[in-house]
């Protein structure tokens, strides 16, 4: 059993999750966020005055998969969240888990039948 947790812009996140149920992944969780990268922050103006922004707003999408369904979802999510033919700065970062034991509250099931 994997976590896939990813930290994408927020603009993808329609697509990545639509993709995702498309797929038969039904359950996401999605967060927002505040980071940086390699895009660094920003400057931006209000009012005419300048201001230093040094957090950009991202989505952190959590999902639980099996073994046998990793590589399928992560190509799935690496795809999508990809902006252009050839990405760019700022696209988000994706990493994965193992997991010890997942437990369903509701039915008690564990293991890959409570994902």
């Amino acid at each position: 059993m994997k976590l896939i947790t990813a930290v994408i812009k927020p603009i993808r996140l329609e697509s990545i999750c639509s993709e995702l149920e498309k797929a038969g992944f039904s359950g996401v969780t999605a967060t927002e966020v505040q980071g940086r990268g390699a895009q660094g922050g920003r400057t931006e103006y209000y009012r005419g005055q300048e201001f230093s922004v040094k957090f950009r707003t991202k989505i952190r999408l959590e999902l639980l998969v099996a073994e046998s369904d990793l590589e399928r979802a992560l190509d799935l999510i690496v795809s999508t969240a990809k902006t252009g033919e050839d990405g760019e700065i700022g696209d988000g970062k994706v990493w994965v888990s193992s997991l010890e034991q997942i437990i369903r509250v509701r039915t008690g099931e564990t293991g890959e039948a409570a994902i």
